[in-house]
């Protein structure tokens, strides 16, 4: 029977299918380290994608990597750039000889080249910006002008520029003309006399359009457009809101200074989510595996001593509730419980916050619509999971830990209480905490995870040993 499965006709596609994948990775390493002309070589490798090309140089050895250097084009060598992270193009780019590295950074895109620049030796970075072209130093020199922070450090020159006041024949010849150097080609912008934006034409509407069709006709004036200094977390909503191939970026006067593609979007937003998911782990930036141990010492270190502080505070409230803890030793039991659950409600209130606190428009009814809905789910998820808790616990210490009934559902209605109020000043935590970052105008996200899972364990501790205190002790004289 197991062989008939086996060999069902579908089973062996997918297994075929699986077999049959191609491994680029050991076909490439193969072909370079290979005993081929230069030319053979180089003709096998214009076969594969620069992505594929890019994943195999760092398994090559420096000897490997310079004959590769050697006997790929600037075209080839340029398109594996754009696929790799900018301090491994910037370590690679200082291996090759000056001419080849200077042909290679003119070949990139603009923004890409700026930053892969900025990651090798000044000395060599100079020699290589005085060997390009005048016109491609203007434009890196205009990338690089920008902080990393702001969106017009992510921009590229690469795109058709054309004016408002030509013919559909005149636009179709300069697109021709520039199509030449830029490849950006699906959208062209159109700018004044005085080179200030004026709007947009898609390529389809020019290629379709009559002779006598007016380019007026065409523009749409409407295009969505950022300006260079905005900061990426200002602009990052506009640009993922619309699907378009590439945005102008304008500077303070309107004119028009290049574009954002639609990679480097995807960049951006994938950044920016790594950096907010790195601070809310606690970090003040993104790791990679490449970086020392000094400096991932150094991220974290920060967040963890303001934790170790506020994890000692944790420690001392719960110390002052030592007398409580030696009359009735069963609720430390269930002290995780809690804690655990005030941490999780805080920490998602935490990330629908941020998300929400995204958009810049938002008005202080909205937030404080946001802090009273954020309570009610978390009083209401808290009332479900108190009362199952209630009921759960109950049975559980009086069939399983023999107490009786009254001690036994004193104690679980004293956690469920306790998961209920914890549960709701978690979620107004979660909430109030970052809002209160933005006010300040510090980053919400820095309002880290650790952080309000910490100030929540806090909660959490006092809540439940406070109530144990009152109800189990005080009130009930249970001990």
């Amino acid at each position: 029977m197991a062989k008939e499965i086996l060999n069902e006709p579908g089973l062996r596609t997918a297994e075929n299918a699986m077999a049959s994948r191609p491994d680029y990775e050991s076909e490439i390493i193969t072909i370079i380290k290979g005993n081929d002309s230069p030319r053979v070589i180089q003709k096998k490798l214009e076969d594969y994608h620069g992505n594929d090309i890019a994943q195999v140089m760092d398994t090559l050895n420096l000897q490997e990597r310079k004959k590769l250097y050697r006997i790929c084009t600037v075209s080839m060598l340029a398109e594996a750039f754009e696929h790799l992270e900018e301090n491994r193009a910037g370590l690679y780019l200082n291996e090759m000889d000056l001419s080849k590295a200077a042909a290679v950074v003119s070949e990139l895109e603009t923004d890409t080249a700026a930053n892969v620049l900025h990651e090798i030796e000044k000395e060599k970075r100079s020699l290589i910006i005085d060997a390009l072209k005048p016109d491609i130093q203007e434009e890196i020199r205009l990338i690089a002008s920008f902080d990393e922070d702001e969106i017009g450090s992510r921009m590229t020159t690469n795109c058709i520029v054309i004016r408002e006041n030509i013919s559909v024949k005149e636009a179709m010849s300069e697109l021709v003309r520039q199509a030449e150097e830029n490849d950006n080609i699906s959208t062209l912008f159109v700018v004044d006399e005085f080179h200030a934006f004026y709007g947009a034409i898609d390529l389809k509407e020019l290629i379709i359009a009559r002779n006598g069709t007016s380019l007026e006709n065409l523009i749409a004036t409407s295009f969505p457009y950022v300006y260079a200094h905005e900061t990426i977390d200002d602009c990052i909503e506009k640009l993922k809101n619309y699907s378009e191939d590439s945005i102008p970026v304008l500077d303070n006067s309107n004119k028009l200074l290049g574009v954002i593609t639609a990679q480097s979007i995807i960049e951006v937003v994938d950044d920016e989510m790594g950096e907010d998911y790195a601070r809310l782990a606690g970090l003040t930036a993104e790791e990679d595996l490449q970086e020392p141990l000094r400096q991932s010492m150094k991220k974290r270190l920060p967040w963890l001593f303001i934790l170790l502080g506020l994890g000692l505070i944790v420690s001392g409230v719960v110390g002052t509730f030592e007398k409580v803890i030696a009359q009735l030793t069963l609720i430390m039991a269930f002290q995780s419980l809690i804690l655990d659950m005030a941490g999780n409600v805080g920490t998602q209130s935490l990330a629908v916050t941020i998300r929400v606190l995204m958009d810049e428009t938002l008005t202080f009814r909205q937030k404080f619509q946001l802090v009273t809905k954020e309570m009610k789910v978390g009083l209401c998820n808290g009332l479900l999971l108190g009362s199952i808790s209630f009921l759960f616990v109950g049975l559980y210490i009086h069939f399983f830990k023999q107490k009786e009934l009254l001690f036994s559902f004193a104690v679980s209605g004293c956690i469920g209480i306790s998961l209920i109020l914890a549960m709701l000043i978690s979620s107004a935590v979660g909430t109030l905490i970052p809002l209160f970052f933005k006010k300040i105008k510090i980053d919400p996200a820095v309002a880290s995870g650790p952080l309000i899972t910490t100030i929540n364990d806090l909660v959490a501790v006092i809540t439940y040993y406070g109530l144990s205190w009152i109800l189990l002790l005080n009130i009930l004289h249970l001990a």
